[in-house]
C-alpha cells in the first residue's frame, strides 16, 4: 500500500483523522477549555464524525462503553483533564472488566507544567498514571505526528489480543501545534497470538474422551457463537453462561444453560472447556477437584492460571481456537447419546428453584415478550437485573449487556444510550432501580436532544433495595442510609421531554414497552414495588466440589 503524502495539520486534526480512519463515526464528549482545539477538529470533520455531548462526563464514558459492548468495535469519548477524566473512571474500570475496546481521550495542562504541581486549572498528580492503572495501554501525544502515530497504536492495542480500553492525553498547548503529518494508510490491524497446535491436539483428545463435558463461556466468546454452538453439538456439552456469556449460544438451544441450571450438573462434569471466561463463579463458587480436567481458551496469557492452573492452557482468539478444536476433535470423539433430556431436566429444576422470585420473573417475562428477538437488554445492579442473569432468555450475541464483575451501580441509563446510538436498528430496554436511575438521570436531556429512544424499566421501592433487605435480614432491621426520597418519576421524565409512564402489572408493562418502541425519545416506565424476595441463596449455593 502506498504511504499517504504528508499533510500540514495540527495535533488535534491528526488525531481525529486517524480516529475516523479506524472506523470511529461518533464521539461521546463534553467540551472544555483544554480541548478547544480538539473540538474545533471535531467541527471540521462533522461530515464523518458525530459528536454527542452529555450533561456529565460519566455519561460520555458509559455511552462509549455501551457502544463498544453492543458492537465489539472500538468506541471513543473525549473529556477535559483532572476532574473531567476522573468523572469517567467508573466507566473506564467497567470497560476494563468487560473487555471493551473504549478510547479515553483527554486534555492536559500546559506541557511545560505537567508534573510540577503549580496549580493549573484541572491539574492532578500523574494523570497519565491514573489512565495507565485503568487501561491496557495509555500514552501522551506531544507533537502533531504523534497525533497520528500514537492514535494508531491506541487502536492496535484495542483490537489486538484481549480487547480492553486505552487512553491518550494531550496538553492544551500541543493540540494546536502544526507540522507536516503522515496519516496511517488504513485502519489498525489486529495482532493475535498463534495458537499452539500441540495444545489443540491435547485438548481434542481430552474432550473426545470425555463422558460429561461442559463448556463455560464469557465475554471473550461473544464473537464465537457459531463455533461454540458447533462444539456443543459435537460434544453434546451443555454451554453455561452467567453474565457476560449470555447470547453466545441461543437460549432456546438444547445445550444452552443459565448458571443456576449449570450448577446442578457441575458435580458430574469430567472435562470443562472454558472459552473467554474468568470462571470465578464456577471455580470459587461451585468448587473444583482432581477429577475435573480444565481446558481454557484465553486471549490473555496472564489469565490462564488465575484461581487454578488448567490442564491445557490455549492462548489465542476464541473463535480461532474453537475452529481448530472443531477440526481436531472428530478423530478422537467418542460416541455419545443426546444429552438434551439431561439439560432439559436441569432447566426445569432451575425454573422450580426460581419460581418464587416474583414479581421479578413476571416483569422480566413481559420485557422478553415485548422485546424483539434481536432486541438488546441492558442489565443493571437492581432486582430485575439480578434475576435476569439467571432467567432472561437471550437469543443472540451482544444482546445482553452487563457490567460483569465490576457491578457498576447506575451505569444502565447512559450505557443503554450508547448501545442505541451504536445499534439504531435495534430496540433497547434498560432495567434499573430508583437508586441507580438517579445516578445518570441528567442524560435524559442528552437522549431527548439527540433523539435516542431507549426504554427504561424502573422498579421503584424508595430504597437501595438490596442494601435495605440485607440490613433487615442480617442486622436486626437496623436500617441506615438505604431509604430514599424520590421525585415523581413520570413528571420528571416529562419535564425532560421524554415519555413517562407508571404501571403495576406485567401486562401493562408489556404494553408500555411496546408503545415506547414507537417513540423517538426515551420512555421511562415507573413500577412501584415493595421488598422483593432474596435471590442470593439460589445464585450462590454451597460448593459441590472440592
Amino acid at each position: 500500500m502506498t504511504e499517504p503524502a504528508p499533510q500540514t495539520m495540527n495535533t488535534a486534526e491528526a488525531a481525529v483523522s486517524t480516529m475516523i480512519r479506524n472506523g470511529i463515526d461518533t464521539v461521546f464528549c463534553l467540551p472544555g477549555v483544554q480541548n478547544d482545539v480538539l473540538f474545533d477538529a471535531f467541527y471540521k470533520n462533522q461530515n464523518a464524525l458525530r459528536p454527542i455531548h452529555t450533561r456529565h462526563e460519566q455519561g460520555t464514558a458509559y455511552m462509549a462503553l455501551g457502544a463498544a459492548m453492543a458492537t465489539g468495535k472500538p468506541a471513543a469519548y473525549a473529556v477535559v483533564p483532572g476532574p473531567g477524566l476522573l468523572n469517567t473512571t467508573a466507566a473506564l474500570c467497567t470497560a476494563y472488566a468487560c473487555s471493551a475496546p473504549v478510547l479515553a481521550l483527554t486534555g492536559q495542562i500546559m506541557a511545560s507544567a505537567i508534573g510540577k504541581g503549580i496549580g493549573h486549572l484541572h491539574e492532578i498528580p500523574d494523570q497519565l498514571g491514573v489512565l495507565k492503572s485503568l487501561t491496557k495501554w495509555s500514552d501522551r501525544m506531544s507533537a502533531p505526528q504523534q497525533g497520528a502515530d500514537k492514535m494508531q497504536t491506541a487502536f492496535e492495542e484495542m483490537v489486538s489480543g484481549q480487547p480492553r480500553p486505552v487512553g491518550l492525553e494531550c496538553a492544551i498547548d500541543v493540540w494546536g501545534q502544526t507540522a507536516p503529518v503522515t496519516l496511517p494508510a488504513g485502519p489498525a490491524v489486529a495482532r493475535h497470538q498463534a495458537i499452539n497446535p500441540d495444545l489443540i491436539a491435547k485438548a481434542a483428545k481430552l474432550l473426545g474422551a470425555a463422558k460429561n463435558p461442559m463448556i463455560v463461556v464469557g465475554a471473550g466468546a461473544q464473537h464465537a457463537s457459531v463455533e461454540v454452538t458447533a462444539l456443543a453439538e459435537m460434544l453434546q456439552a451443555p454451554v453455561v453462561a452467567h453474565r457476560m456469556g449470555h447470547g453466545v449460544v441461543d437460549a432456546r438451544h438444547p445445550m444452552s444453560l443459565t448458571a443456576v441450571a449449570g450448577q446442578l450438573l457441575w458435580k458430574q462434569v469430567d472435562v470443562l472447556l472454558a472459552i473467554g471466561s474468568r470462571m470465578q463463579l464456577q471455580l470459587e463458587g461451585w468448587g473444583f477437584d482432581k477429577d475435573l480436567t480444565i481446558i481454557r481458551i484465553e486471549a490473555d496469557p496472564e489469565a490462564q492460571d488465575r484461581i487454578t492452573r488448567p490442564h491445557v492452557a490455549i492462548t489465542g482468539d476464541a473463535a480461532n481456537g474453537a475452529r481448530q478444536l472443531l477440526a481436531a476433535i472428530p478423530a478422537h470423539n467418542a460416541a455419545r447419546a443426546s444429552r438434551a433430556d439431561t439439560t432439559a431436566g436441569a432447566r426445569a429444576e432451575a425454573a422450580r428453584l426460581l419460581a418464587g422470585m416474583q414479581p421479578q420473573l413476571g416483569l422480566l417475562g413481559a420485557i422478553r415478550r415485548a422485546l424483539p428477538e434481536d432486541g438488546i437488554f441492558v442489565d443493571e445492579l437492581t432486582q430485575l437485573g439480578y434475576m435476569a442473569r439467571a432467567s432472561f432468555p437471550v437469543y443472540g450475541p451482544r444482546t445482553f449487556i452487563s457490567p460483569g464483575y465490576q457491578g457498576t451501580l447506575g451505569w444502565g441509563v447512559a450505557t443503554a444510550l450508547g448501545v442505541k446510538v451504536a445499534r439504531p436498528d435495534k430496540q433497547v430496554v434498560c432495567v434499573t432501580g430508583d437508586g441507580g436511575f438517579m445516578f445518570n438521570v441528567q442524560e435524559l436531556a442528552t437522549a431527548v436532544q439527540h433523539r435516542i429512544p431507549v426504554v427504561i424499566v424502573m422498579t421503584n421501592d424508595s430504597a437501595y433495595g438490596n442494601v435495605r433487605r440485607i440490613q433487615s435480614e442480617n442486622y436486626g432491621a437496623r436500617i441506615i442510609a438505604s431509604e430514599l426520597r424520590n421525585p415523581d418519576f413520570v413528571k420528571l421524565a416529562e419535564s425532560f421531554g421524554a415519555v413517562g409512564r407508571r404501571v403495576s402489572t406485567p401486562e401493562a408493562l408489556e404494553a408500555a414497552i411496546t408503545a415506547g418502541f414507537r417513540e423517538d425519545v426515551p420512555t421511562v416506565i415507573d413500577i412501584p414495588s415493595g421488598v422483593m424476595p432474596n435471590p442470593w441463596g439460589v445464585f450462590r449455593p454451597a460448593k459441590v466440589r472440592g
